[in-house]
């Protein structure tokens, strides 16, 4: 659904589409959210104190996370390596069609190199307009392919769009899957110049920040490093959502967003 030949631009119907998933950040969605602050307040206040050894504590270092949408793709790999080189770990929110199920060893890297696996559903259905089995259904059928190569079920979701409601959240909470937006995007669905997907970026970021890109459009994973590099020089410290939200845990049906600095 998603791929197209190499050096060709993408079916303006998919842009069409994928210009859509900055709807949440215009509109908000119609279900209440939980900040990576108030994730790891909370943890405070139910008597969780503290990090794992070794972790980073982002209620005390300026965290950023770096999340990718859409893939596996054909760049993917490149992109595992720039991940790798840089010392960076990533969520990965995972397409089952034509993506998990195409490029398993890719998922498997993914996991291997202590990224987060995580289900941006099947089909990239939009949820809101799907009943209760129908969302089951998109949602299940990629934690069980993905559980099938990795051994392990994921615990995060990105709804297609960033669309929710209270529907979404009840199967979410069923299947085990908190539901995390963003705050961060570069809307790279509609350019290939890596110089402005990365300065857009650039442009937005902030402490608790969630940064928005996909790995299956031509310009995105070319801009990767020079993200990587500014924030870094910026002084922000990359992690994974679940490292965001530590000592807190994304809980089951939650909906998880960032607030921008204003």
């Amino acid at each position: 659904m998603f791929r197209t030949k190499p050096g060709r631009r993408r079916a303006p119907a998919l842009a069409l589409l994928a210009a859509a998933s900055l709807l949440v950040s215009l509109t908000g969605c119609s279900v209440d959210t939980v900040t990576p602050e108030e994730a790891r307040g909370k943890a405070g206040t139910d008597g969780k104190a503290g990090t794992a050894a070794g972790a980073v504590d982002c209620a005390k270092v300026k965290c950023i996370a770096l999340t990718f949408d859409a893939g596996p793709g054909k760049d993917t790999p490149r992109l595992l390596d720039i991940l790798k080189e840089k010392e960076v770990p990533a969520t990965f929110f995972l397409l089952g069609k034509k993506h998990v199920e195409r490029y398993p060893q890719v998922v498997k890297r993914i996991a291997d190199e202590g990224h987060e696996v995580a289900n941006h559903t099947w089909t990239h259905r939009i949820l809101t307009d799907l009943d209760a089995a129908e969302i089951r259904d998109e949602l299940s059928r990629t934690q069980d392919a993905i559980a099938r190569i990795t051994g392990r079920k994921p615990t995060l979701m990105r709804p297609p769009q960033g669309r929710t409601d209270d529907a979404v959240s009840d199967v979410s909470r069923e299947l085990g899957l908190a539901q995390i937006l963003w705050s961060i995007t570069a809307k790279d669905y509609s350019t290939e110049d890596t110089a402005l997907i990365r300065q857009r970026v650039l442009d937005q970021a902030h402490g608790d920040g969630i940064i928005l890109l996909h790995d299956i459009y031509d310009g995105t994973v070319p801009a990767v490093p020079g993200i990587i590099d500014e924030l870094k020089r910026r002084g922000y410290t990359f992690v994974t959502v679940p490292q965001l939200l530590a000592p807190g845990t994304a809980e089951p049906g939650s909906v998880y967003r960032p607030e921008k600095d204003d």
